[in-house]
């Protein structure tokens, strides 16, 4: 597995995640054969489909403890069925749109979907692991703290305010909404792998500091898909405290404000926000910050160790979720009068 990156990890194992979730969904039911609920579960995991193949993460965090990561398989399947859920939970609290009818499912099965493949699948999947059942019922308190940590940061970030966010608050609401999943899995994978407690509590913050990473890349990635989801809802990222925080006077930073409140609705005042967000000096600051969790994501693989084949592939991963994706926007070129 020399030089691998976590994409070719997935492509060697994805079959084996499928099959267990194939697995725990055929066993929703197991005396139908016709199951509604089986089906809006796989229609609902069609159709919210992740970018990113972040399931391999607890194989990984095992395989560094064990050199092995086939017994993680269950909780990288737990993974998809989790994000799957708070994707569309959160789509949902964005006041997005349900699935398309053409889709074959409707927002009301869609979002009961939701529930069985954040919950009950997952409890399903740790109660069926060849575990002590002293391990599982561990495993199942790590999910429910997980759920309950997810869901505080996401209700921080939903009752963002611009005018009276700080850097400081936002990462707060990062570590939460997306490293609390990320905490969840990383110390599931580490207590499933019979490691001792305090390598555990290092997992579960290499997985929260991990999580405040990812959350800055969808952050960057949302800016350069053009969606600009997070200027529609009014979403107050770090990028946007950063642009707050570095704004030269009083009068520049309540200019900014009224273009957050705009935004919503206005394309116009979404242009010129970017624009103001990709700032040089701004994201000189968003750079430096960025390295700054960077380095202490890749400080915490350093104290952990462990297995070397598996090692470099998280190191690998650090390095993507960190990219500085964002570029000044050009400077406008004045037309040449003759």
């Amino acid at each position: 597995m020399n030089c691998v990156s976590y994409v070719d990890l997935h492509r060697q194992v994805s079959l084996d995640i499928e099959a267990e979730l194939e697995s725990a969904i055929r066993n929703l039911d197991p005396a139908s054969h016709t199951s509604a609920a089986r089906k809006a579960v796989i229609t609902l995991l069609r159709h919210q489909k992740l970018k990113h193949p972040l399931s391999v993460l607890p194989m990984l965090v095992h395989g560094a403890e064990t050199g092995n990561t086939a017994p993680a398989v269950p909780l990288s399947a737990l993974h998809v069925l989790w994000w799957t859920s708070a994707c569309y939970l959160d789509d949902l609290a964005d006041a997005h749109r349900g699935p398309a009818a053409s889709e074959g499912i409707g927002r009301n099965e869609a979002l009961m979907a939701s529930v069985l493949a954040g919950t009950v699948l997952p409890i399903r999947i740790i109660h069926s692991l060849p575990a002590p059942e002293c391990v599982r019922g561990r495993l199942a308190a790590e999910m429910a703290t997980g759920w309950a940590v997810g869901v505080e940061g996401q209700l921080r970030d939903m009752g963002g305010d611009p005018a009276a966010a700080t850097a400081r608050s936002v990462i707060t609401a990062y570590r939460g909404k997306s490293g609390g999943p990320f905490s969840m899995i990383t110390a599931m994978a580490a207590l499933l792998s019979g490691t001792d407690e305090g390598r555990i509590e290092l997992w579960r913050e290499f997985g929260y500091v991990f999580g405040i990473l990812w959350q800055i890349f969808n952050d960057q990635e949302d800016i350069l898909s053009g969606r600009n989801e997070d200027l529609r809802n009014g979403t107050v990222t770090y990028l946007l405290t950063c642009a707050l925080e570095e704004s030269p006077s009083p009068a520049a930073r309540g200019h900014l404000l009224a273009l957050c409140s705009a935004a919503r609705d206005s394309g116009a005042a979404r242009t010129e926000l970017t624009s103001a967000l990709l700032e040089p000096s701004v994201l000189r600051r968003y750079r430096a910050d960025l390295a700054a969790f960077r380095a202490e994501a890749h400080r915490l693989l350093g104290v952990l160790g462990g297995d070397e084949q598996y090692l470099p592939v998280l190191r690998h991963l650090v390095e993507q979720a960190s990219a500085m994706l964002l570029q000044p926007a050009p400077v406008p070129v004045a037309p040449v009068t003759v």
